[in-house]
């Protein structure tokens, strides 16, 4: 097993992710097996109850993990399932720890962040990467580990010291270290002092980078490669320019032409000759389809513009793998991707008053786009407006896309409005409401006091219902029978409103394994007017776009016949 350690210094949210990524798409267009783990210093067992305008997305796994949202990152670019395990936090290590103590396993010693604390961080490690990942299920080969934080910082020191023995542990010939650094830009001239002091701090605790990856809006000028090479005691070859590109996508062609593999394989003593004629060639595969992807991207020039009406706007990264599941369709679509941001709170009445201006921007946001999504969320702010822009779509024709509490916006806005249960509204927001008209209620198997982990998690199946083989949704799909996605929620539509509902047009063409809960809606007689209680941005892939996400996109832009008429729409992987 080869381990590459991606560290960050000077500030957080530099790109590690992406980078971490980047580099293991490297390693499997050799042809090589490739995983990834996440090591997070904070103290919360996962992400499941953090708020998303601090942490960012709560990305979902298949086994119900709730985890940072970098593993999304992976996922998306390596094509790989990961575990819930390969998102390590400090909450879990010491929970790990703590409970060995009460066990007894510790025979009586004195429990110590070292050697105790580091060693289980590293026996994790081991353990984690030797899961299969991929459709081989195989061993992976090289494992990718993302060190979240900055270098230095006090949360993090027991990982640093993990990482400082597991080298010796593995061995120098199977471990290497990219510590990712800014290089920032004062009056036009690029400051490497930021760096120089960032890689003095990771010496000092033990830890040797092999190589530095700056993070520059502008291309680095040579001279500045060679100051870092200096006076970081790295040759220029192990300095590699990470700029701003069109988009990340662009970053492991960037990686690849500073020739990145070449230092890495000789480091960690990568044998060509032992990679099969199979494996390199998919690897050789990949890399042309990927290489294909951006170069139609730099070449589309038709736009396609997607109204976000959500409650968490202010922190894009709260909708990040809707955003990514929104670029991967609209690269499919040959479009470049314009989100509009719009708060869903500046759509309601009471936003009049509070700022006309702002209400005016987002309603113009809105009848300007070409079609409009609903993404998930909680509570009940911003309700009413996502209500009114779902309105909005069904009424005029918009392509309209809801993701899970999108789906149940658009239920109940069908309800009040069509159906004729004034007033009818989810149990979420008003736990008194009536049983009998609410358009939401809870779902009878989950808890409903304690919050972490008890939701309806991961990956369940969806079956498509009898009479649905003509519904855009199933097409998208491929005309599969089910479907499996992730899901992350507690509430779902009211059964006791299905009839009434359907009877009005609304139809629930996918149900739950039980065939009681229902899955999916679509409209009658409009362009595309679609919900799925699940989140199918999760699975989307950078190759393989969510079919949901791309029908959207796709009559977003007018070309959904053209789509739905495609050979290789069930081939997974391959379209």
């Amino acid at each position: 097993m080869k381990y590459v350690v991606v560290s960050g210094g000077v500030i957080s949210g530099i790109g590690k992710g992406v980078l971490a990524s980047s580099t293991g798409l490297l390693f499997k267009t050799l042809g090589l097996r490739v995983t990834s783990i996440k090591i997070d210093p904070y103290m919360n067992i996962d992400a499941g109850t953090m708020s998303p305008l601090e942490h960012g997305e709560c990305f979902v796994l298949n086994d119900g993990g709730e985890v940072d949202l970098d593993l999304g990152n992976y996922e998306r670019y390596l094509n790989i399932t990961l575990t819930k395990d390969h998102n390590i936090t400090t909450g879990k290590i010491y929970s790990h720890v703590i409970e060995r103590e009460r066990k007894g396993d510790y025979l009586g010693k004195t429990v110590q962040v070292v050697p105790h604390v580091t060693g289980a961080i590293q026996d994790w490690i081991e353990r984690v990467s030797k899961i299969p990942v991929d459709d081989s299920g195989l061993e992976p080969e090289v494992c990718i580990i993302e060190l979240g934080g900055t270098v230095g910082d006090i949360e993090s020191a027991p990982f640093v010291e993990a990482l400082r023995q597991f080298q010796f542990r593995v061995g120098s010939e199977n471990f290497a270290l990219i510590h990712v650094s800014l290089v920032p830009v004062i009056h036009g001239e690029q400051k490497t002092k930021p760096t120089q002091a960032a890689i003095k701090d990771l010496r000092s605790l033990g830890l040797t980078p092999d190589m530095i990856a700056c993070r520059c809006q502008e291309e680095l000028e040579v001279a500045t490669i060679e100051k870092i090479g200096m006076f970081c005691h790295v040759g220029p070859d192990q300095v590699i320019a990470v700029h701003d590109v069109n988009t990340t996508y662009h970053v492991p062609l960037l990686l690849k032409e500073q020739r990145i593999m070449k230092f890495l394989s000789k480091k960690l003593h990568l044998d060509p000759a032992t990679v099969s004629k199979e494996s390199i060639a998919k690897g050789d595969h990949l890399l042309a389809r990927w290489k294909s992807l951006t170069s139609n991207y730099d070449k589309s020039y038709e736009t396609v513009t997607i109204a976000l009406v959500g409650k968490y706007t202010h922190l894009k990264d709260s909708y990040l793998s809707v955003i990514k599941a929104l670029e991967h369709s609209s690269m499919k679509c040959n479009r470049k991707l314009k989100i509009e941001w719009v708060e869903s709170t500046d759509l309601e009445e009471e936003a009049k008053v509070a700022n006309l201006s702002e209400y005016h921007k987002a309603w113009h946001h809105v009848c300007q786009a070409d079609g409009i999504l609903v993404p998930g969320g909680f509570g009940s702010r911003g309700i009413e407006g996502m209500v009114a822009a779902a309105k909005y779509a069904r009424e005029n024709d918009v392509p309209y896309l809801g993701v899970c509490l999108g789906l149940q916006i658009a239920v109940i806005e069908f309800v009040r409005n069509v159906v004729g249960i004034k007033g009818s509204t989810s149990m979420e927001f008003d736990p008194n409401a009536d049983e009998e008209t609410a358009s939401v209620v809870y779902m009878p198997d989950v808890d409903q006091v304690k919050l972490g982990g008890t939701m309806r998690l991961g990956i369940h199946e969806t079956k498509f219902c009898a009479g649905s083989e003509d519904s855009t949704l199933r097409k998208i799909y491929g005309g599969a029978d089910h479907v499996s996605e992730r899901h992350r929620h507690r509430y779902e539509v009211n059964p006791k409103l299905i009839s009434r509902i359907e009877k009005e047009g609304l139809q629930f063409i996918g149900k739950d394994e039980t065939e009681a809960r229902m899955e999916l809606l679509e409209l009658k007689n409009h362009k595309f007017f679609c919900g799925t209680q699940y989140h199918p941005e999760y699975l989307s892939k950078v190759l393989d776009p969510s079919r949901p996400f791309l029908g959207l996109v796709a009559a977003a832009s007018g070309i959904l016949d053209e789509i739905l008429s495609r050979d290789d729409l069930n081939q997974k992987g391959e379209f």
